[in-house]
């Protein structure tokens, strides 16, 4: 189901059993969790469930993938008799949250869990209402307060997600997560956080990017964050371009492999277009040379070729900040997406600890 379900599997084959577990929930949500007594039968019992429940997801996720393999052949279950597959699998999982939840009334991990779970299979109201039941017996759990805030953001009032992130913070100041969602969340909603906040949207871009900037100083190695983060200067006019360049120079750093710096290249290739340093761009995009980049590659080269000639072809211009050198970048930036295939950037998902 996610990685804190399967790091508890392997925390179950540690020598200290409950200390690994403890350790592992407060790496992955913030929260500090003690396990008293290691032969806890209800303890023991819900880990089974949580792992029962990421045995589920998995083979869930088989089925799609095979039916799909078959319809492409003209074969397979059809939509309707898959579904119907997928919710009995899913219903023995929730069979056994509620009923362990009717036995143990009081665990808040376990309504965490189930939370979780049915956020996993879209019933999104339904896992509200289980970190809402969480959080009245467990309120020092910041993970509890993000996913609630997650839920906010994407349901409503978003001004609730606004307080709940700030309270998830409070509680536990070093989850990058948490950060990340708040500011994905702000940047997203920049009217509600202007009256929220009282502030206007440029202010509303600076708090949203600082909050990025804090969640990369505790995830500096983090791609998915520094990508994302760059991203944001799309959306904010009149384009930073001299924050951007270093934003993007600052994912390249941290890039792990030539398909992800070619895509960091054609990122810093639009920046520099936008610019006006057109030969800078085509040094950017001379380093290109994965397949999957060539048409985004041809198509800034074309976009070059109408700015050098505006006469021929008139363009829209676009301001800029001035621009400075960029090196020696120490400060990495945050959040994801893989939009090297797209030249908008899409709404970031928000994560869960």
């Amino acid at each position: 189901m996610n990685d804190l379900t399967i790091g508890l599997l392997g925390a179950l084959l540690a020598t200290n059993q409950p200390q690994a577990v403890s350790n592992l929930v407060q790496q992955q949500t913030g929260a500090s969790v003690t396990i008293a007594n290691p032969n806890d039968p209800a303890e023991k019992e819900l880990l089974q469930l949580m792992t029962d429940d990421d045995a589920a997801s998995d083979e869930v996720d088989k089925w799609i993938r095979d039916n799909d393999a078959l319809a492409a052949k003209g074969a397979g279950e059809s939509r309707e008799e898959l579904s119907k597959k997928i919710r009995v699998r899913f219903d023995i999982v929730r069979n056994g949250y509620e009923d362990f939840l009717r036995r143990h009334p009081d665990s808040a991990r376990g309504y965490m869990a189930y939370g979780s779970f049915l956020d996993d299979i879209g019933d999104e109201d339904a896992a509200k209402v289980e970190y809402e039941n969480a959080r009245q017996l467990d309120p020092a759990n910041p993970a509890v307060w993000n996913n609630l805030a997650n839920y906010y953001g994407e349901n409503g009032p978003v001004t609730n997600a606004f307080i709940y992130y700030a309270k998830a913070i409070e509680l536990n100041s070093n989850e990058p997560v948490y950060y990340q969602n708040f500011a994905t969340t702000v940047y997203m909603f920049r009217k509600a956080a202007e009256q929220f906040y009282g502030i206007n949207e440029q202010q509303v871009f600076d708090k949203a990017l600082a909050l990025y900037r804090q969640a990369m100083k505790l995830a500096p190695g983090d791609f998915v964050l520094a990508t994302d983060y760059a991203q944001n200067f799309y959306g904010i006019k009149p384009l930073r371009t001299n924050d951007a360049l270093l934003a993007w120079t600052n994912a390249l750093q941290i890039a792990l492999d030539d398909n992800e710096r070619e895509g960091v290249f054609i990122h810093i290739a639009r920046i520099e277009v936008a610019a006006g340093r057109f030969a800078e761009a085509r040094a950017q995009l001379d380093a290109v040379t994965n397949a999957a980049f060539l048409e985004l590659k041809d198509r800034i080269e074309k976009n070059i070729g109408l700015r050098e000639n505006p006469s021929a072809n008139p363009v829209a211009e676009i301001s800029t900040n001035n621009f400075t050198a960029v090196t020696n970048i120490s400060v990495p930036e945050t959040n994801p997406p893989d939009l090297f295939t797209n030249l908008q950037a899409a709404p970031p998902q928000l994560r869960a600890p």
